[in-house]
């Protein structure tokens, strides 16, 4: 593991991001780089595309959602 420096402002919105996601600041940045990679390795797919194949790796299975009756 190693130290990555980057600008005051990416980690500002970093942080801020993780919030929203509830993930550490250390998962939030990992997911940036980990989806940045991806999407430069596969330009054709899109973002939802390729957080649903990584999905599908991880054997995570959509459940069918009931809608609440009026």
């Amino acid at each position: 593991m190693g130290i990555v420096n980057i600008d005051d402002d990416l980690h500002d919105q970093i942080r801020k991001a993780s919030a929203v996601s509830c993930r550490s600041i250390n998962a939030q940045a990992a997911f940036w780089i980990k989806i940045g990679m991806l999407c430069e390795m596969n330009p054709t797919q899109s973002f939802n595309e390729i957080v649903a194949s990584e999905l599908r790796a991880a054997g995570v299975v959509a459940q069918a959602v009931k809608a609440a009756c009026p």
